[in-house]
């Protein structure tokens, strides 16, 4: 049998051995009687915890009884940590994402741990408080305390923050770093240097001139010191930076499209096939006319056909009018006129990939120029900043027409035996549209 866990009762106590384990985050949740081994914990009524908790890969679990008990599901790097600094590995710890609801809960978080909280997570008591601890890599160190606790008096005045949804943050040091305020003070010292090479940052952290014209990310993102790399996580210091090309650099709402991820499709004749005879089938020749190249690009809007490609943009399974998930195993779906279904994008890879990544975001303008055979960026003294998305946010600005697919596949030597093919699948949107992705969003002036 299991032993039981034994309980830390000092906050200082708690935060320390939570920094020795590598937290670099600190939260807690006050759970209600119904939050247990038998009921699941409860971790907020929409997907605020896929912002705050880190997960693995999410999958779909069908229920054969009942359709409203469809439901997603999500590994966990869960543990335990002890009054005793040892730390107990709890493996079948999930979290169970409803999204007919929507909900998201805590389960299995008992079941196989050597050492576990039994007494307070198996019973109704009330007052009882969870701790999550999130460390670098993608663990959740937990610890749970009991009304009595004297802790309780220390936190009794906390409470959840806009965007934190059930979770009460704790600073882990006695200097909380406020990371907005970093952020735009970064900012405004990019904004002040006025024009700026283009560069790239390579993976030894050391910029190089970069002379393609697409470089205004890649020069925001060296000045930021952020190494251009294929990790799903936000870009700095939790903020996602989107740069993008505006007349005007007082006003991010303003100018260019702004990509907002580049999935690659996880079914359909794409997956099954391959890109390369995917753009042999719903291509078309290129139309600069360069020789045995076919194309598969062009903007795709939710349903209507595309007239280069003949595909339509759909929805299954999302109830656009009641912003749900109706069922766990449909997704965008790119469709042609026989019913064919080209490209999907499933809901279960979409929430991973757009709520890791979009919880904060930065919108940040850009002007360019050519200086000695060089582009130059000169970047914006006023931001967007977005707080809190969720997927039923980009489903429901994709139904509006806001969000739309524009590739840019493209198979060279398509007749030959060494055919190649370029992929980029990549979903956009209007500067002007980006506040309906986020239920929070201001503009922030970096001068005055």
């Amino acid at each position: 049998m299991a032993e039981e866990l034994s309980e830390i009762t000092q906050l200082k106590v708690l935060r320390d051995l939570m920094l020795e384990h590598g937290a670099k985050s600190l939260f807690f949740k006050r759970l209600a009687p119904n939050d247990n081994s038998k009921n699941q914990i409860y971790l907020g009524g929409d997907y605020t915890a896929l912002n705050i908790l880190p997960y693995g890969e999410v999958t779909a679990d069908v229920s054969v009884k009942d359709s409203k008990r469809d439901r997603f599901k999500a590994d966990l790097s869960f543990v335990w940590l002890d009054g005793s600094n040892a730390i107990f590995n709890a493996p079948s710890s999930q979290l169970i994402l409803y999204p007919k609801y929507p909900e998201v809960r805590l389960s299995g978080f008992l079941q196989g741990a050597n050492r576990r909280p039994s007494k307070y997570l198996a019973s109704r008591d009330a007052g009882r408080v969870l701790f999550f601890g999130i460390t670098r890599i993608g663990k959740i160190i937990a610890h749970v305390i009991g009304r009595n606790n004297p802790i309780q008096s220390e936190i009794a005045d906390l409470t959840p923050e806009d965007g934190k949804g059930v979770f009460v943050e704790v600073p882990l040091s006695t200097a909380k770093v406020n990371t907005q305020d970093i952020l735009l003070k970064t900012l405004l010292n990019v904004h002040e240097k006025g024009w700026i090479d283009s560069v790239k940052l390579g993976s030894d952290g050391i910029p190089k001139p970069y002379a393609a014209r697409n470089g205004g990310g890649y020069t925001l993102e060296a000045e930021l010191g952020i190494v251009p790399n294929g990790f799903n996580e936000p870009d700095f210091m939790g903020w996602e930076i989107k740069q993008h090309k505006s007349p005007h650099l007082d006003k991010p709402l303003m100018g260019g499209a702004i990509t907002l991820m580049t999935p690659e499709p996880t079914g359909g004749f794409y997956k099954i096939k391959g890109a390369a005879e995917f753009v042999r089938r719903f291509g078309y020749p290129d139309k600069s006319g360069k020789p045995d190249r076919l194309n598969f690009g062009g903007v795709h809007k939710f349903g209507a056909v595309q007239k280069l490609t003949g595909l339509k943009l759909t929805l299954t399974g999302y109830d656009v009018a009641c912003s749900k998930i109706t069922n766990i195993n449909g997704g965008i779906v790119l469709v042609s006129s026989d019913g064919t279904e080209a490209a999907v994008w499933y809901y279960k890879t979409l929430i991973e990939k757009w709520t890791r990544k979009h919880a904060k975001a930065a919108i940040v303008p850009s002007n360019s120029r050519v200086h000695n055979g060089l582009p130059q960026y000169h970047y914006g003294n006023v931001i967007g900043l977005g707080r809190k998305s969720s997927i039923t946010h980009f489903l429901d600005a994709l139904a509006a027409s806001s969000v739309y697919y524009d590739p840019g596949i493209k198979l060279e030597n398509a007749t030959g035996p060494k055919a190649k093919v370029k992929p980029r699948s990549q979903f956009r949107i209007r500067p002007k549209m980006i506040p309906s992705l986020y239920e929070g969003f201001e503009l922030k002036t970096l001068t005055k």
